[in-house]
C-alpha cells in the first residue's frame, strides 16, 4: 500500500499557482492579425456594443491612443456627461493632503505653476523658497517703497495673490492630525 503524501493544495497559501496544474491552460491570442501575444486587454468593437476585441497590451495601447470618449456629442451634452460622471465619482476623490509625493513631480495645479512663474521660481521649488522669493520681489515693489506708482502697486498685488495661492496649496498638503 502506498504511503499517503501531502498535497500541494492544502492550507494557505497554496504552494503552487492556480494555473500550474498539469492540464493545458487556455490562452486567448491577440485579435490583431499576425500577433502571437496573449490577448488579455478587452476593447469595444464599437461604442455601446457588448462585443469586444481582445488585444495584447501593445495593440490595446495603439487602439486606445486616439480614442475620444466624447466623440459625436455637442458641447452641452459633453458638459452634462462630464458633470454627471464627476458627481458619480466625487465620493472617490483623493484627499487633498495626499496631492503630491514631493514638489515638482508634475502634480501641481496650473494656478500653482502660474504663481511660481510670477515669483520667478522653478516648478520644484519648496515652500521656503516660495516665501523667500516672495519677500525679495515684494520688497522691490511694495507701495511703501514706491508710493504713488500704480504699476508697482499692481505688480505687488500680483505677487500677493501668487503667494496666497501657493500658501493655500501648502496648507492643503500638510496633514494636521
Amino acid at each position: 500500500m502506498a504511503k499517503a503524501r501531502r498535497s500541494n493544495d492544502w492550507g494557505f497559501p497554496r504552494w503552487r499557482g492556480y494555473e500550474a496544474g498539469r492540464e493545458a491552460a487556455t490562452i486567448r491570442l491577440c485579435d490583431r492579425h499576425g500577433c502571437e501575444e496573449a490577448g488579455d486587454c478587452p476593447a469595444p468593437k464599437a461604442p455601446n456594443n457588448p462585443e469586444r476585441w481582445y488585444f495584447c497590451q501593445t495593440h490595446a495601447a495603439e487602439y486606445n491612443r486616439k480614442w475620444d470618449y466624447f466623440e459625436g456629442l455637442d458641447k452641452e451634452e459633453k458638459a452634462a456627461r462630464t458633470k454627471a460622471e464627476q458627481s458619480e465619482t466625487a465620493g472617490y476623490a483623493e484627499a487633498q493632503h495626499y496631492g503630491w509625493a514631493s514638489s515638482g513631480d508634475g502634480s501641481r495645479s496650473p494656478d500653482e505653476l502660474r504663481a511660481l512663474e510670477i515669483l520667478g521660481l522653478e516648478a520644484d521649488a519648496d515652500f521656503a523658497a516660495v516665501k523667500k522669493g516672495w519677500r525679495d520681489k515684494a520688497k522691490q515693489v511694495h507701495p511703501d517703497v514706491k508710493p504713488g506708482d500704480a504699476e508697482a502697486a499692481a505688480e505687488f498685488q500680483k505677487l500677493q495673490v501668487a503667494y496666497e495661492v501657493l500658501k493655500a496649496a501648502e496648507e492643503r498638503r500638510e496633514w494636521r492630525g
